[in-house]
């Protein structure tokens, strides 16, 4: 029997036509555009159909209530089709393919998110491609995870990041190998897939419904008071962005005592490298280790995406402020390897 997935169309420059203003979503045009190219009803290719998505968002545009509705809707149609596609503007593609995967419990099918960086309708394009190869990635292979394919990659979706606002070449896993490569064949490396877990029969999504949660990089000068003032309640977790192997200023008591206090209040702050490549270590350098005095933990190789979708799961789960900070340094949905783990 033919395979048929389905396409969540959320927006993007994919479906995007010219308008006086500009590029912009058009309803109906990409699902035409489709239906117009040969390509699409090759034999090889999977039957699909298109939910698109009212109104179509430019990603910048996109929030948790989009996350959860793009969740609910592959958790309600997941036993009626082969795999999943979500089609996402590249903006904030990343942030979303960091936040499904905690939000999908008992996934048994591929759900690959992808997009473009030129419109499908443009004789020179990119989305050509990257949706022809991801339908078939998503029909063709048992991948029980929220992946994103750009470019000749396959990413693990709260692996991915988005590294380039230019090239077709735009995201990548820097501290994970890619979980495939599309080049004459597509490769897929099995070995390398998150194990599904036979405890849920049947697929789940979660609700991210406490958001008091956010990011802060750090800057050489930053002030204590900033800093003071960020961490002020209703926050209750901080994707702190750190220098190097997870290092900030200890020589400025103000600002270490600004984390002591919040820690003290329950506070959940996981530090994260502004790098693009490499992990924490707190107990590297004296910068670090007066960080983890003030209660800070360590967020391993996990990118700030990954770090905030994941405190948006563990706070929304009704996890005490201990248990996510417990949390927070196990590997959930393969978002964090620690030394010595891979």
């Amino acid at each position: 029997m033919k395979k048929h997935a389905y396409i969540v169309y959320t927006g993007g420059t994919i479906g995007m036509k010219p308008t006086s203003a500009g590029y912009a979503p058009a309803p109906g045009y990409l699902e035409q555009q489709m239906a117009a190219m040969p390509e699409f009803r090759d034999p090889a290719m999977p039957d699909y159909t298109i939910n698109e998505y009212n109104p179509l968002l430019d990603s910048s545009n996109m929030t948790p209530d989009n996350w959860l509705e793009i969740a609910q809707d592959i958790a309600e149609h997941h036993e009626h089709y082969d795999g999943f596609l979500v089609l996402h503007g590249t903006d904030t593609m990343a942030y979303t393919a960091s936040a499904l995967p905690f939000m999908l419990q008992g996934l048994r099918k591929p759900v690959i998110i992808t997009g473009s960086q030129i419109p499908l309708r443009e004789i020179r394009n990119d989305a050509r491609d990257n949706l022809i190869t991801a339908l078939l990635i998503a029909t063709g292979f048992a991948i029980p995870e929220v992946c994103l394919f750009f470019g000749s990659k396959l990413l693990r979706g709260c692996r991915s990041v988005k590294v380039s606002a230019g090239d077709f070449d735009a995201f990548d896993s820097p501290n994970f190998p890619p979980l495939g490569i599309a080049g004459v064949d597509i490769e897929i490396r099995e070995q390398l897939l998150v194990r599904t877990s036979a405890s849920l029969s049947r697929i789940r999504f979660q609700e991210f419904t406490e958001r008091m949660v956010g990011t802060l990089r750090l800057f050489p000068g930053i002030s204590a008071e900033i800093v003071r003032n960020m961490l002020q309640p209703p926050l209750k977790g901080l994707v702190l962005e750190t220098y190097g192997v997870g290092n900030a200023p200890d020589r400025d008591q103000d600002f270490l005592s600004a984390l002591e206090e919040a820690v003290r209040r329950g506070l959940v702050i996981v530090d994260c490298t502004q790098c693009l490549r490499g992990t924490v270590h707190l107990g590297d350098y004296a910068t670090g280790t007066a960080l983890a005095r003030a209660g800070v933990i360590s967020g391993f190789d996990m990118t700030t995406e990954a770090a905030l979708a994941k405190l948006f799961h563990l706070f929304s789960a009704g996890h005490s402020p201990e248990e996510v900070r417990r949390k927070m340094q196990e590997n959930l949905r393969g978002e964090l390897t620690k030394p010595g783990d891979f």
